[in-house]
């Protein structure tokens, strides 16, 4: 026994006969603590022949589970963690699919089958869905660990009565993208020192005998990824006509059971006493508290060992049974370590073990906008639209990774000593897919502040990037006002037909620099029609920078009321033109 698990990994891919290769595989052995907290995870994906983004599908599973896995919190189980990533990955791959007339193709589709594999401690976790397969060799022989989703179906051309009756064609019945809910297998074995795990796609398995691959396992044992190129060869040799790829994993020690007692312990933490200044928690001296509610308390802190001030977001002890509440609070975690992005407020990774459940992120040296916008009641245009591009490059970060941040509004967004905006509170933060996780029904009520949220969600409705738009608009609106387009009527608008009553207050004034244009753009994305607000975050500053096309038609009236005259001189010259040609031949 050794303080830490320890293994060896051999892998190979090839695209075989095939024109190109549409596996994807990948592992990550972290070091220090997050090897106890999290484990080392193996992962293999293998797209659908039929579909030419199959790659895409292939490539992007296994790098965003093997990337947000290790964001997730340690106070998540493998499995509650795993889940979380799988769910989350299958939305996005179905979006992409059904993005064009919102009906299924398989020759587009984003589908790919997935199998992880995540040792941490004394136990294998196994997660599957598809026809890629998970193999354990050890002295008791190879055992198959996962089962294929696949569903065989006739081949009509053939005569059921002649002697190959029985053949036909299998068709994946679960994938990743096929579904917006897809269903994976999952289970935890335990392991021992010298099992060897082998993950490889039908390529492979279709054509290797067994004996072929224990042989070769144990002849190569010294070098994995010899042994899984030799595999990968010999799977050739025997007529695969399909990619190949294998993952070869062999533990070679486990921690001894006092790190084992560690990770159970960091899944069952506590929430954290009321800290106060002076006081050392967990590596860190409490510098001051900065802010405190009945969901969170946060505090200015310095970590012990770097002298690097952070900031510490801790759950209040209000919430420390309430399992909905605690389990937003651990999102947070997992969002702000997902986006990478200079105007997204940033949270560090693990270096070291937790006691108690809180979170732990940069801190901002500067101040909220809205204090920002209480100092300076006036600024100009081009500060309010830089302001607003900052804003809109950070929402950007959630919706690519398919996040609503939900509670938009300038109490939630810092201003740093060098200009930049960093949008920060992630407490309302949904991610598509993850709602079926948690205890509740997805969330139709309001989870951001009333003034700042888009109409859809007073009737009900779940939010979209239009109703992200919606609080941009706002925030731009208040910046060049100081006040808001609707006032708080939106909030009281419980029907459709209310709503398109609310009357929009325009920004142009005789004591405002405001082109009438920009209104327009401001007045555009806070309709209270997501169908009548532009397209996109993008389509928003571009309106904020020039007249788009839809201002320029209405500002230009017609030629018969511009200029009358004009109008009627052309049409005779026309007449008068035509009358002369019909004369003349």
């Amino acid at each position: 026994m050794t303080e830490e698990l320890k293994v060896s990994i051999g892998q190979y891919s090839d695209k075989g006969r095939k024109a190109d290769n549409q596996d994807s595989h990948g592992s990550f052995v972290p070091k220090n603590s997050l090897l106890a907290l999290k484990g080392i995870a193996v992962a293999m994906a293998d797209g659908i022949s039929s579909s030419e983004t199959s790659h895409v599908a292939s490539q992007t599973s296994v790098k965003t589970f093997l990337d947000d896995y290790y964001c997730t919190s340690e106070a998540w189980t493998v499995k509650s963690s795993v889940e979380r990533v799988l769910k989350s990955i299958n939305s996005w791959l179905y979006s992409q699919t059904m993005a064009g007339d919102g009906r299924y193709d398989k020759d587009r589709g984003y589908v790919s089958t997935f199998s992880a594999l995540v040792l941490k401690n004394h136990s294998a976790h196994l997660f599957h869905v598809g026809d890629t397969r998970i193999y354990r060799l050890n002295d008791q022989g190879l055992e198959q660990l996962t089962n294929d989703h696949r569903l065989w179906a006739s081949d009509h051309s053939i005569d059921k009565s002649s002697e190959n009756g029985n053949e036909g064609k299998s068709y994946l019945s679960r994938a990743l993208g096929i579904e917006d809910q897809c269903s994976f297998d999952h289970q935890t074995i335990n392991i021992n020192k010298g099992d060897v795990f082998i993950i490889c796609t039908d390529g492979i398995y279709e054509f290797l005998p067994s004996k072929e691959l224990m042989n070769t396992l144990k002849e190569k044992a010294d070098d994995l990824d010899k042994a899984a190129q030799s595999l990968v060869q010999q799977a050739y040799n025997l007529g695969s006509d399909d990619n190949l790829s294998i993952q070869i994993v062999r533990v070679d020690e486990l921690p001894d059971q006092n790190q084992v007692n560690l990770s159970q312990h960091i899944e069952q933490l506590e929430v954290p006493p009321l800290l106060e200044a002076r006081m050392e928690f967990d590596g860190y001296t409490i510098l001051r508290s900065l802010h405190a509610n009945s969901r969170s308390r946060v505090y200015l802190a310095e970590d012990i060992s770097t002298g690097k001030q952070v900031v510490i977001k801790a759950p209040a002890s209000d919430i420390e049974n309430d399992a909905e509440h605690l389990e937003r609070f651990l999102l947070e975690e997992w969002v702000a370590r997902r986006i990478n992005n200079a105007h997204v407020l940033k949270a560090d990774l693990a270096e070291r073990s937790r006691n108690y459940i809180y979170t732990v992120f940069e801190y901002i040296e500067g101040q909220t906008l809205a204090q920002w916008a209480q100092d300076n009641p006036r600024p100009s245009l081009e500060v309010v639209r830089g302001f607003t591009e900052q804003i809109a490059k950070g929402l950007n970060a959630f919706h690519k990774m398919d996040m609503l941040h939900q509670d938009l509004r300038p109490e939630n967004i810092m201003l740093d000593v060098t200009g930049t905006l960093k949008i920060i509170d992630f407490g309302s933060v949904t991610i598509a897919g993850l709602e079926e996780t948690r205890n509740s029904t997805p969330a139709t009520y309001l989870l951001g502040t009333a003034l700042y949220s888009a109409p859809e969600y007073f009737l009900g409705e779940q939010g979209d990037v239009q109703s992200e738009l919606f609080s941009l608009g706002v925030i731009t609106y208040y910046l060049l006002s100081g006040s808001y387009p609707y006032d708080a009527k939106v909030a009281r608008t419980k029907t459709l037909s209310e709503q398109r009553k609310l009357h929009y207050k325009t920004l142009l004034a005789d004591d405002r620099e405001i082109p009438s244009w920009v209104d327009s753009a401001v007045r555009k994305a806070v309709s209270p029609l997501p169908d009548r607000r532009q397209f996109d975050l993008f389509e928003y500053l571009h309106d904020l920078r020039k007249p788009n096309k839809e201002f320029l038609n209405k500002a230009r009236p017609p030629l018969i009321e511009r200029n009358p005259v004009a109008l009627w001189q052309s049409i005779s010259a026309i007449l008068t033109f035509i009358i002369i040609y019909l004369l003349t031949s």
